[in-house]
């Protein structure tokens, strides 16, 4: 790893250099370039030196734990340092995995409760909570486009975009059934339950694969939207439920007061699915290898189980155990996001050899 981080970084200066050629400057096109791979490389020198530097100050702690003055104060230092060095290391790693052009591309992220009724819709608004903390950290936009809750609390069903650097990048990965344990509130036994609940991501379409929605492709149902319970979030026809007739999809949103208002994101999310659809469809006859390699929307596989009891999280994927799920369901979920990122990145490359 440090030796590809020293390749990169000796490459900075050649980039500096270009980028201070007034020809350069004149070629919007490799001025954009240049100024991507600056930021980038960029990055990984910063990230890299912060690896150097806390390196050596382990090395300089470690050689004063014995002094009788000084030894305490080092043994402290050292485990915070230690701490921070493997999270500066898996921030590293996954710079190193080159960028991808859809990784600042908008997503659009479903979360759907699974078996375990009311205790799945539990976890659905944990999940959002979790992606919301995360985002916050991340400096991403989070935008609602729909949900529907359920009777205690929780969401049968919950959309939301997000926007920002890298968003793509980390969140790929969090397409599948996620299972949670744990004791449900309403349990007088102490007994664990297992629930799942589902979550897609879907990229939300650009300029150029912008998709063109046919007015007589849909049916177009309005309705009284409601809440849990059956309680009225207002009494007229504001709900809007969006058919496409070609290809089956459904989408629904009843946030907003406005039937206007609740056909815009309605239309917004058949966008990326039909997009997704798409794409899918590309993929497949490209190359379905890389579709099991990439991250789809495909919810059928089980990839991390919550265990709340021992605190423990697991990605099956990477075979990745934390005993810190109260922290992940925080928001903090670099310590899972940056080496999914990473293993993905290095299957694909021995596939391809």
């Amino acid at each position: 790893m440090e030796k590809k981080a020293e390749e990169l970084v000796a490459k900075l200066a050649e980039v500096e250099e270009k980028l201070g050629d007034p020809a350069t400057h004149q070629d919007q096109k490799l001025y954009k370039e240049l100024s991507q791979q600056h930021s980038y490389l960029s990055s990984i020198k910063d990230s890299f030196e912060k690896v150097k530097k806390m390196q050596q100050e382990i090395v300089e702690n470690r050689s004063l734990v014995d002094d009788p003055d000084l030894g305490q104060m080092a043994k402290d230092e050292l485990k915070v340092l230690e701490v921070e060095l493997e999270k500066e290391k898996l921030n590293l790693e996954a710079l190193l995995v080159p960028p991808d052009p859809r990784d600042d591309q908008n997503i659009v992220i479903e979360i759907r409760a699974g078996t375990g009724g009311d205790e799945a819709a539990l976890f659905v608004s944990n999940l959002v909570r979790m992606y919301r903390m995360y985002a916050d950290k991340m400096g991403w936009k989070t935008e609602d486009l729909g949900s529907t809750p359920s009777d205690i609390g929780g969401y049968r069903e919950y959309t939301m975009a997000l926007s920002g650097k890298n968003v793509f990048r980390f969140m790929q990965y969090e397409a599948g059934t996620h299972r949670v344990q744990r004791v449900p509130e309403t349990e007088t036994q102490g007994r664990v339950h297992t629930s799942a609940a589902t979550v897609a991501v879907l990229l939300e379409p650009t300029e150029d694969e912008k998709v063109s929605i046919d007015e007589k492709d849909l049916r177009v149902d309005t309705y009284r939207a409601s809440g849990a319970g059956g309680q009225h979030v207002n009494v007229t026809d504001s709900a809007v439920r969006l058919t496409h007739i070609p290809t089956g999809i459904v989408v629904a949103c009843q946030d907003e007061r406005s039937q206007h208002k609740n056909k815009d994101k309605a239309m917004r999310l058949l966008s990326a699915k039909i997009a997704e659809e798409k794409r899918k469809e590309q993929e497949k006859e490209l190359s379905s290898l890389r579709m099991s390699q990439i991250g789809s929307g495909d919810r059928s596989e089980r990839i991390r189980t919550y265990n709340y009891p021992q605190n423990r999280i697991t990605d099956h994927r990477i075979d990745l155990t934390l005993y810190k799920l109260d922290r992940i369901m925080e928001g903090e979920l670099e310590e899972l996001s940056q080496p999914l990122v990473s293993f993905y990145h290095h299957k694909k490359l021995n596939e391809a050899s």
